[in-house]
């Protein structure tokens, strides 16, 4: 193909390019920078494309591929090798919630908190947290297995609410 129809090709692919690049990257400013690196690399192996190829579906291709690669890269960044003696970093929980002094409360203010409930809800959400499987807690108490989960379910969301202030 000649030098000055494979560009007028390409960038009549550009529309439909930057829509794919959009929908890899689901961001606009990623999906331009994809583009441009798409284009810039099918122009400098324009001599590795071969007539009689679908000329959408190799350049479609080459954008997929930066894409994979991109992905790969930033990944590959992202992780932290730890260096520190007993490997420090890599067992703390990556939400520790020690990142500010307001994300971090006493476990005696939580099981303050639950000791606050009444026997209806804080016994069910004591052993649910104890270990106890929904059925065997509602064999314990003589209770429907629906009205165990419920009860559960709102113990933990009387939690969340107490505890709210705590997110922000």
């Amino acid at each position: 193909m000649k030098a000055d129809t494979f560009q007028t090709n390409l960038m009549n692919l550009q529309s439909n390019l930057l829509n794919f690049a959009y929908m890899l990257t689901s961001n606009r400013d990623d999906a331009y920078d994809l583009l441009q690196d798409t284009t810039l690399k099918a122009l400098n192996n324009q001599d590795k494309y071969t007539d009689n190829t679908n000329f959408k579906g190799w350049v479609f291709t080459i954008m997929r591929n930066l894409f994979i690669n991109n992905y790969r890269r930033a990944s590959r960044a992202a992780t932290i090798v730890d260096t520190t003696e007993n490997l420090y970093h890599l067992n703390l929980s990556q939400d520790s919630g020690l990142t500010a002094p307001e994300g971090s409360y006493t476990a005696q203010e939580i099981t303050d908190a639950i000791n606050e409930f009444s026997d209806d809800y804080r016994i069910p959400f004591s052993m649910h947290v104890a270990g106890y499987k929904y059925n065997e807690i509602a064999a314990k108490m003589n209770l429907p297995l629906g009205t165990v989960k419920s009860r559960i379910f709102f113990a933990r969301k009387k939690l969340q609410e107490r505890f709210a202030d705590y997110n922000n």
